[in-house]
């Protein structure tokens, strides 16, 4: 019974705090005002950053941030001719690169963005860089970690403001945080997004791609690449919240054509 009930709450407050993923038009749901969830954002990233080595003055610092920025670009001229620069209105980019053999990158809500110099070999190029941070800046643009804070909120907090759940248990709503960004207990350590969340980051981040002017294509190979970092040890695809490579690649194959409308259409 209390089941029931819970799940009619969690039915009508997705009803009435839904908000629309750009260009895939997916549904979800958002309890959480974005200066709230970007505020949050902005001191974790800083915390990552304290206790981390932040690598300049590198060919691939130097990489990861002009990559960074002509995706950044494009995302915010194509919003702005579509109307819907209200969607990143309170992002204020970054671009880290941290030294540990990590295979990791991530973006957290507002667009704060780190790699780990463990993934540069598996980028290879500047194209490869452009995959994962294409990748990770549509987590960010599609809002998956307020969709997974306000997931978590309702569920373990019985759908509390985030104000008030900071108030009343700071250190459990810090922790829901790193999750919902995508960070584990430990920074560096990936907490993967669901199967829904990377499929629409795998297309999102292609049409970013293309409009930043980079061959969507080089999609293909880096997730090749990716695959032989697990060995032949993965979960069956229903056991794991990330796509099964041979699915994540087939789907990136029949996206690409998709996204021809937009090659080169926002280069900075």
């Amino acid at each position: 019974m209390k089941r029931t009930i819970f799940s009619s709450i969690l039915m009508i407050s997705f009803l009435v705090s839904c908000s629309t993923v750009p260009l895939t038009g997916r549904r979800q749901l958002s309890l959480i005002p974005d200066s709230q969830i970007n505020a949050l954002s902005f001191q974790n990233y800083q915390q990552v950053l304290q206790e981390s080595q932040v690598v300049t003055g590198t060919e691939d610092a130097r990489l990861v941030k002009s990559v960074g920025e002509k995706i950044a670009y494009s995302v915010e001229k194509y919003m702005a001719e579509k109307g819907l620069s209200k969607e990143i209105e309170g992002f204020k980019w970054e671009f880290n690169l941290i030294q540990e053999d990590i295979v990791n990158a991530w973006c957290m809500p507002g667009g704060k963005v780190a790699f780990y110099t463990g993934i540069m070999p598996i980028c290879q190029n500047e194209e490869g860089v452009a995959v994962v941070m294409s990748h990770e800046i549509a987590h960010a643009v599609a809002e998956h970690g307020s969709e997974r804070m306000s997931q978590q909120l309702a569920a373990q907090m019985g759908g509390s403001a985030l104000s008030v759940a900071l108030q009343n248990k700071p250190a459990a709503t810090r922790q829901l945080a790193n999750t919902a960004f995508g960070l584990g207990s430990q920074y560096g350590v990936l907490m993967p997004f669901g199967r829904t969340q990377e499929s629409e980051a795998d297309e999102l981040g292609l049409y970013f791609m293309a409009m930043a002017g980079y061959n969507p294509e080089a999609a293909v190979p880096f997730w090749q690449r990716m695959a032989k970092q697990g060995g032949g040890q993965r979960p069956p695809e229903f056991l794991s919240t990330h796509p099964a490579p041979e699915t994540r690649i087939r789907d990136i194959q029949q996206t690409i054509p998709k996204t021809q409308k937009y090659q080169g259409k926002y280069v900075k």
